[in-house]
């Protein structure tokens, strides 16, 4: 996606926020625009549908109407629909992750992934929850648990561009580098 398209996903997104927060409905907002972009990465040739011009602009806002306008409060279906009339519903996408973003940074979240041998339990997510938010200066983590078994064991989590390696794996890569370059 070009600078520009980035530019414009992040000035809807910031939009949706501020009449979100105006309205107190943040985090509806946010499990709405989750949900939306289920459907959007679910249905494979929606995308399709939007870009071709053989539709016209009321037939894909007939779409979006019958597909979530009972599901969507006004702000996320106007938004939606002011994407379609302007053929931006390209940059859904980027729109959703900005507005998440927006949303994580009021509520000091950051959303971390944590790499596992096998899944962990949610006491174990709520300790690494505890841990990890304090080390990156938030007060909670969104958790989404990815399972690799190249680990060996223990963890591995990334935060953002920061990532934290407690794995197995990662503390002989770690001594690998450390014996090779004291030979050298």
């Amino acid at each position: 996606m070009s600078r520009d398209l980035e530019v414009i996903a992040k000035r809807y997104a910031n939009a949706l926020f501020e009449i979100a927060h105006e309205q107190g409905t943040v985090e509806q907002v946010k499990q709405e625009l989750a949900v939306v972009n289920d459907v959007f990465k679910e249905t494979d040739d929606l995308m399709e549908v939007f870009a071709h011009p053989k539709f016209t602009t009321a037939q894909k806002k007939d779409i979006i109407q019958n597909s979530f306008g009972k599901s969507l409060s006004a702000p996320v279906l106007n938004t939606l629909l002011t994407l379609v009339e302007r053929d931006r519903i390209a940059i859904v996408f980027d729109l959703i992750n900005h507005y998440h973003m927006f949303a994580n940074e009021q509520q000091q979240t950051a959303a971390a992934k944590v790499y596992s041998v096998m899944p962990l339990s949610d006491e174990e997510q709520n300790k690494i929850s505890a841990v990890f938010a304090e080390r990156v200066g938030k007060k909670t983590l969104q958790i989404e648990n990815v399972i690799d078994p190249t680990l060996v064991g223990g963890i591995k989590v990334r935060i953002g561009n920061r990532i934290f390696d407690g794995s197995i794996s990662g503390k002989l890569k770690r001594m690998e580098r450390k014996l090779v370059s004291a030979k050298g």
